[in-house]
């Protein structure tokens, strides 16, 4: 029962950052690009930025929060790397 808690916790997990990921990627970059290039940053239109840099920032930060978030719930159950 442990190994199968874990587990949906682990695939929650990912659900959770597949998520973030499809709409930071799809929705900012190709489905809501026309609102959000109505807001400027340094010159350049949102809806552009989050297609070229935006999106690879968030990216970086899913590998960080999920490399976090995950070791929290390894130890939670018991299975911490040393």
């Amino acid at each position: 029962m442990k190994q199968r808690s874990h587990w949906q916790d682990n695939l929650r997990l990912v659900g959770l950052c597949l998520t973030i990921w499809f709409v930071v990627s799809f929705g900012f970059g190709i489905l809501f690009v026309d609102a959000l290039n109505r807001v400027q940053i340094g010159g350049v239109q949102l809806g552009f930025w989050f297609a070229q840099q935006g999106s690879i920032y968030v990216f970086v930060a899913l590998i960080f929060f999920y490399a976090w978030r995950m070791s929290v719930v390894d130890r939670r159950y018991g299975v911490e790397e040393d």
